[in-house]
């Protein structure tokens, strides 16, 4: 097996350690599928802005070469999500985890698995991937052992000039592998103990409506309240509504906050 690569220069993952009341408040941020922390580093930096204690870590096999993602698998995605809360859960007093698509997958699990009694609070996911109604995605599990990769669905943005640093190419064999989680997140959906914020594009050219649709229906224990995001594609928190993404981040965590500790 050939040796990883190193990961791309820019999108190396992200750590801030906030101080005082609002530095006992941690954030976990993540990436998404063939992506890169570049695509979430205006999101922490904002959070880590605002005195929060923030990680944003890089998902195993990606910002090197697809080859790497397809050496993967999810549960390797989902242990540096883990490794992460950990690391803030030595620090902080309450947690929100933050995600775009596949990141928004992996903090729903991490949801679903900690239970009531973790100081998880809340969760602000966009364009959450947890399943899909593309009839071809079927057959990517026979593909995945005739041909190693498609083209790419990276950059999917509205605003022109902008790179969130992905793959050009998808891993056929790790996307299997993330379809595999998305049935037990779709199972566990009714586990989810914590609020929910759901940022949707209207536009979306890479997670179809399903996905949003399933969290919605499905997250029965919790509530789930979708934002609409009338001007921007998949990548949105590097987009034209990422103002808006932020801003309503800021005022769920400030709410959520207050409502843990009062």
């Amino acid at each position: 097996m050939a040796a990883q690569q190193p990961v791309v220069a820019g999108a190396e993952p992200f750590a801030a350690d906030g101080t005082g009341v609002s530095g006992r408040i941690g954030v976990l941020v993540s990436h998404g599928f063939t992506g890169s922390p570049v695509s979430m580093r205006p999101w922490a930096d904002r959070l880590a802005a605002a005195g929060y204690t923030v990680r944003l870590p890089l998902l195993p096999g990606h910002c090197t070469r697809w080859q790497d993602l397809n050496r993967t698998h999810w549960t390797d995605w989902y242990a540096e999500i883990r490794r992460a809360y950990a690391g803030l859960d030595d620090r902080c007093d309450v947690i929100f985890g933050c995600g775009l698509s596949l990141g928004g997958a992996l903090v729903l699990r991490l949801a679903e698995d900690l239970g009531p009694y973790a100081k998880l609070a809340g969760l602000a996911v966009v364009n959450p991937a947890i399943g899909t109604l593309r009839k071809d995605a079927a057959l990517a599990k026979y593909l995945a052992w005739l041909v190693p990769s498609r083209p790419g669905l990276g950059n999917d943005i509205k605003k022109p000039g902008v790179d969130e640093y992905c793959y050009k190419r998808t891993p056929l064999k790790a996307l299997v592998s993330m379809m595999q989680m998305w049935r037990l997140i779709v199972a566990d959906l009714d586990q989810i103990m914590v609020p929910v914020l759901m940022f949707r594009s209207q536009n979306d050219h890479v997670v179809d409506r399903l996905s949003g649709d399933l969290l919605l229906s499905r997250a029965i224990s919790t509530t789930v309240t979708e934002v609409p995001l009338p001007d921007s594609y998949h990548v949105a928190t590097l987009d034209n509504d990422a103002e808006l993404i932020f801003s309503r981040t800021a005022e769920f965590i400030a709410e959520q906050a207050r409502a843990v500790r009062t």
